[in-house]
């Protein structure tokens, strides 16, 4: 297991491993039955993806509410006096209008070999209300001291992004730093093996479901096939 370690000049930032809120960003505590409305967290592939990396917290005890009108962006919030002569206050601000900054000074050290990469929370593809902060991919490599700032998209126009206390506003991941491959098409063999393991699956597919089948409030039909599989490679992956 690798280690990231972590300085912060706020110890309400937090970082942790992500986690599903359940009740919350993830959706409601609903079974997989008949009559159930879908929720993000049903979907396995979208499960583990969310919760692959760390995420950050807002760590403020006001809203703060980044608009764009006519153009323009604007922020709002309850910034006061700041807390140190040798901080940029307020740590929002206006990067070109169509995006914005947050001073977060935030170290993150990745192993050797690894580098930090920012991306939207998870909860940003489950949100309906479009007020969640879009934040920009960027990779910050081992060597680099300090995650100075981080950048956001601006909201489209007439809409309204909103940073809430001890909310999440980021994910961080960590890959390698280096993308050491090559993309090239299969061999017929590998092709026809994929082919083959494919088809397996389709036609074991009625035996893979059987007993857990559910449709939803849309009418859509939902089955454990894929969770019963990751099951499988996940155990037989602890026993190799």
């Amino acid at each position: 297991m690798e280690t990231v370690k972590f300085r912060m000049n706020d110890p309400r930032l937090a970082p942790r491993r992500t986690k599903m809120d359940i009740p919350g960003w993830a959706g409601e505590r609903q079974p997989r039955a008949d009559g159930s409305h879908e929720q993000v967290w049903h979907c396995v592939p979208f499960s583990e993806g969310a919760q692959y990396g760390i995420e950050l917290f807002y760590p403020y005890d006001f809203e703060l509410h980044v608009t764009t009108r006519d153009g323009k962006l604007s922020l709002s919030g309850d910034w006061g006096e700041p807390p140190s002569p040798t901080l940029q206050w307020p740590p929002f601000r206006n990067f070109g209008d169509h995006f914005y900054t947050y001073q977060i000074l935030l170290d993150l050290k990745a192993p050797k070999g690894y580098a930090i990469r920012t991306e939207p929370h998870p909860r940003f593809y489950a949100d309906a209300t479009d007020t969640v902060p879009i934040a920009v991919p960027a990779l910050i490599r081992n060597w680099w001291p300090m995650l100075f700032f981080c950048v956001f998209k601006a909201p489209a126009e007439g809409r309204t992004h909103i940073f809430r206390p001890g909310e999440p506003f980021a994910q961080v991941i960590v890959i390698p730093e280096e993308a050491n491959f090559a993309l090239e098409p299969m061999t017929p063999d590998e092709a026809a093996e994929r082919e083959l393991q494919a088809r397996r699956i389709h036609a074991s597919r009625p035996n893979l479901a059987q007993g857990t089948e559910w449709t939803s409030t849309t009418d859509t039909v939902f089955d454990g096939t894929y969770r019963h599989l990751h099951r499988a490679a996940k155990e037989k992956a602890r026993k190799s």
